[in-house]
């Protein structure tokens, strides 16, 4: 087990009322928020409402930015960067999901420099400094609300590339579970697969690992299988949808990473997908990730989809190591294409073979020539899993 150090110092308020608390937490940063939100849902729902009456209650002023798209855009952020500049905001306050969250938190990067946001990414520039980030998730998927990590996408150049910084961390995060009732059954799904994948890129770790944390990442994996599938029932299901969200902030928020020894492939060769086809980022990866295990599977690693298909799915310990990997990576599709109703296959999303050689070129590219993951993948083998999933 390898050395480390944990240090989360994002403050969260969890439950109904979480949100009464935003007004006096944006006071501690200044007087100026610029409010960051996607397509309009906060209106409908009424969260922007109440985000308004905080502000006028505590003399706050603010400066809007609508219209976050799904995987958000650097064009969005270069205009919230600037909006921060001419405007003098001093925290930036997103509300929506993932997507609006990454861009607020690269927005109050960007705010804080005379360059192109984009040259944190594509110049490697140290980001050391940014503006007070507050977040409040309205969906269980990303985890953006408790970490430090943004994936930003630049249609000009067909990249979504990520960023991470210390500076990127919210200070405070407001979750109400409530706020995830009226999402909808393909977003809840899709969310709910992002939220596995991301525990599960860290836990099919080809390292030491720690049997604590195993036992945790395995906790949040049964939770998400127990209650995705009765949030997609009973949308207004309060503990489903409150143990979703909770899950899906302690997925990545670096507990479980402590012990990591390898980066993340199957989100490596998913943003390629959404990079040049715009795709729901959890639909990618629910697609990518049984073939990506099937791939990897031999008897060299075979012992950890043992331990998987045991300790999650209930398997039968006294079958053959082989026979229980397999099962494992059946009933992890199962519940991907059949308990969460998502499409199974590449063919149906139009994505076209043609375009695979491109795709692992620029993953490999992305990862400095190769993806070093729970197993190491050159191009050819990006092409092969690719093509699995046609």
């Amino acid at each position: 087990m390898k050395d480390f150090v944990y240090d989360i110092p994002t403050k969260v308020y969890f439950g109904k009322t979480a949100l009464t608390h935003v007004g006096e937490e944006l006071s501690r940063f200044g007087h100026k928020v610029l409010l960051v939100y996607g397509g309009g849902s906060i209106k409908r729902t009424g969260l922007y409402d109440r985000l308004i009456a905080q502000f006028k209650a505590c003399q706050l002023d603010w400066v809007e930015l609508p219209g976050i798209e799904p995987n958000p855009r650097i064009q969005s952020v270069r205009q919230g960067a600037a909006l921060c500049k001419e405007q003098g905001c001093d925290m930036v306050l997103a509300a929506g999901g993932g997507s609006c969250m990454d861009a607020g938190k690269f927005i109050a990067a960007g705010a804080c420099v005379d360059f192109d946001p984009w040259d944190f990414i594509s110049k490697h520039l140290p980001l050391t400094k940014a503006l007070p980030i507050l977040t409040i998730p309205t969906m269980a998927a990303t985890g953006s609300e408790m970490n430090p990590t943004v994936v930003i996408s630049n249609m000009e150049t067909r990249q979504k590339l990520g960023c991470s910084s210390p500076a990127l961390r919210p200070k405070v995060s407001f979750l109400d579970p409530e706020l995830t009732v009226s999402v909808s059954q393909y977003q809840t799904a899709c969310g709910s697969a992002d939220i596995l994948s991301h525990i599960m890129e860290t836990y099919f770790n080809p390292g030491e690992g720690m049997f604590m944390l195993d036992s945790v990442m395995e906790g949040l994996m049964k939770t998400v299988l127990k209650y995705a599938p009765i949030a997609l029932e009973h949308p207004d299901d309060y503990e489903a949808r409150a143990n979703l969200m909770w899950t899906s902030t302690w997925a990545i928020n670096g507990f479980t990473r402590t012990c990591q020894n390898h980066v993340w492939a199957c989100h490596g060769l998913e943003h390629e997908l959404s990079a040049l086809y715009d795709i729901t980022h959890g639909l990618g990866l629910a697609i990518v990730t049984p073939r990506f295990l099937e791939y990897c599977l031999d008897e060299s690693n075979v012992s950890r989809y043992v331990r998987f298909g045991v300790n999650v799915f209930g398997l039968d310990p006294r079958q053959e190591p082989m026979t229980i990997a397999q099962q494992s990576i059946r009933k992890l599709a199962d519940f991907f294409y059949n308990d969460l109703g998502l499409p199974s296959t590449l063919t149906e999303l139009g994505i076209r073979k043609e375009d695979f050689p491109l795709m692992a070129q620029k993953a490999c590219e992305a990862k400095g020539g190769e993806i070093k993951g729970f197993k190491t993948l050159h191009q050819q083998d990006i092409i092969q899993i690719y093509e699995m999933c046609l």
